[in-house]
């Protein structure tokens, strides 16, 4: 993760500096200083590139003099509308523009409020993620070198204490990004449990549940996913006790296929190489629980993953097949395709039974159906309680983690009927994923509870500020701000 550390707003002597700027007002100090030491250098490059200063632009300077190598304008829009997104996308994308040209850099943030520079911090950070860990030659002019970042600021003491909380939450989106990168090879059902239990070393209680254990639980969709593969099933339960009392827990609840084949049901081989991210749900629950942690949360959290690979073998599940789930209903296997929300529908189940939970939000790369509506712009939200759905909302517009509320009338629960079991596993194309979150309803057993469908959020197409290429993230820290906002005593 990039070092990051806060100085006095003094003027280095050289180097690489990168200078956010608003797009009116004044100039803050540093820019007239730096402006000064390069006889005007940026002054007239300002004005030979007709550069405005608008969100995110930037304009870079190659040797102006003054002693520094390069010298980068960032711009932070308007004045009155500079806020946390604005800081984060500024700074992360001074970060991208620098990444590869030196190994430290400075940041001038003394146009910013002092509230919001450890936001500068978490932009740039999340901007200088990588993972290149099984990539043995990179060329030198691709090769990443930022590591050092040290933001200059009137107000550094008070933002190193408010870096401290928000780092774990940067910290949490690394290792959701970390998880979700990995290949499927290297990060099997057992594989991912194990890593969870890093978690220990945060003072989160670890819980995990091998085939034998969920067997005894009646957890028969879940095990009925895993069958067909020799890596064998884990539910990990992690439980943050932050409040400090006997009040009852939120419940994140996430999706874990390490590798989804389809089964029997087999998917296209073109793009079958994605479906190892079909954990990202359980990879963002992982993340959240090391950032509530991590920043000593005051609030008591559990959080579920169901671990399983979806594969192809003599004994796998076949469609037609009937299942008996936790709580005792019963689903006739249509899709082993659908195999996302059989392993939900036990876990779901579970914890609200055993945990009594004030409300329960799970995440899961749950259908492509969510991608056509919604592309990748924002996640499906489907809720069975409007101050949930709201609240939910409200923490994705802060974040830019973008949630888009979808209806879930009781009529959708007409094509998931079976002729031979208690509801059949898909409901046809129509509506793909609603009925979706209305075959996950009949696990929540009215709960306050919301299912957030992410297979399009999931993984970036393409890099922008704050999000590189690749794994996104995604839920961290929309779930983060949630329960700052909600539920912290």
């Amino acid at each position: 993760m990039l070092q990051i550390q806060f100085s006095a707003a003094d003027l280095p002597a050289g180097g690489v500096l990168a200078l956010l700027v608003a797009e009116d007002g004044p100039r803050p100090p540093l820019f007239a200083a730096a402006d000064a030491a390069t006889g005007g250098a940026l002054s007239r490059a300002v004005a030979a590139a007709a550069f405005g200063f608008g969100s995110g632009r930037t304009c870079m300077i190659l040797a102006p003099g003054g002693g520094f190598d390069r010298v980068l304008l960032v711009g932070l829009g308007k004045s009155a509308e500079i806020g946390v997104r604005t800081v984060e996308t500024a700074a992360g994308a001074a970060v991208t523009a620098l990444g590869k040209l030196a190994e430290s850099a400075t940041l001038a943030v003394d146009g910013v409020p002092a509230a919001l520079v450890a936001h500068a911090a978490h932009g740039g950070t999340l901007a200088a993620y990588r993972f290149d860990h099984y990539q043995t030659r990179i060329p030198e002019d691709a090769r990443w070198r930022l590591d050092r970042l040290d933001i200059l600021t009137p107000a550094a003491a008070h933002a190193k204490a408010a870096w401290a909380g928000l780092s774990a939450v940067t910290r949490g989106v690394c290792l959701t990004r970390d998880l979700v990168s990995e290949p499927a090879n290297a990060l099997r059902p057992p594989e991912f449990a194990q890593r969870i239990e890093a978690l220990h070393e945060l003072g989160v209680e670890i819980e995990v549940l091998d085939g034998a254990a969920m067997a005894e639980l009646g957890f028969g969709a879940l095990l009925g996913v895993a069958q067909g593969s020799d890596a064998p099933p884990r539910t990990v339960l992690m439980r943050w006790n932050g409040a400090g009392t006997d009040e009852a827990p939120l419940a994140f609840i996430g999706k874990g296929v390490t590798f989804d084949s389809g089964g029997i049901s087999i998917k296209p081989a073109g793009g079958m190489e994605e479906m190892k991210t079909d954990m990202a749900g359980a990879a963002a629950v992982v993340g959240l629980m090391a950032a509530l942690a991590g920043r000593k949360a005051r609030v008591n959290v559990v959080g579920a993953v169901g671990l399983v690979e979806n594969m192809l073998a003599g004994n796998a599940q076949r469609p037609g097949d009937v299942v008996r789930t936790c709580s005792g209903q019963t689903i006739e296997v249509i899709n082993t395709d659908a195999e996302g929300r059989l392993v939900l529908a036990d876990v779901l189940w579970y914890v609200q039974d055993r945990f009594r939970p004030r409300l329960m939000v799970d995440l899961a790369t749950l259908t492509g159906a969510i991608v056509v509506g919604l592309g990748h712009e924002h996640a499906g939200l489907f809720s069975n309680d409007d101050t949930l759905a709201q609240r939910l909302s409200a923490a994705g517009e802060e974040t830019g983690e973008r949630l888009w509320r979808m209806p879930m009338a009781d009529a959708y629960r007409e094509a998931l009927r079976s002729d031979i079991a208690d509801l059949k596993n898909v409901g046809g194309r129509p509506a793909g994923a609603i009925t979706a979150a209305k075959f996950l309803e009949y696990f929540v057993n009215q709960v306050p509870w919301a299912h957030l469908d992410i297979a399009g959020t999931a993984w970036a197409k393409k890099g922008v500020p704050c999000t590189p290429k690749g794994a996104s993230g995604f839920g961290v820290r929309l779930l983060d701000q949630f329960v700052r906002e909600h539920y912290e005593g």
